[in-house]
């Protein structure tokens, strides 16, 4: 029996999303109405941020597994597309799972 690969299953219909945490081996539950920041900082997990927006940079995150969802405004169209990176304040997933590098 084959295991699913969640980082490259769409999203589920209802519009959330697991995060994996690479370094620290914990995962989050992301609601529709939750940026993925929000779910971090209330479970206690310090990450730098500023802006909330997509305009700074301050949250940029290495992404390890899965399809970020780009809603910043501080990525450049190929840096987007690259879709190793992304701003974690604003920026949801295309896929079932991402996996950070946090």
């Amino acid at each position: 029996m084959s295991q699913i690969d969640l980082t490259q299953t769409p999203l589920g219909a209802d519009g959330s999303f697991e995060v994996q945490l690479a370094q620290r081996g914990e995962t989050y539950r992301v609601p529709a109405d939750q940026s993925i920041l929000r779910v971090l900082s209330d479970a206690g997990v310090d990450v730098p941020f500023a802006c909330e927006q997509g305009v700074c940079g301050t949250c940029l995150t290495k992404v390890l597994a899965g399809q970020p969802d780009h809603w910043d405004m501080f990525l450049t169209p190929e840096e987007q597309a690259a879709n190793n990176q992304m701003m974690i304040c604003c920026s949801r997933s295309q896929t079932a799972c991402l996996v950070l590098d946090i």
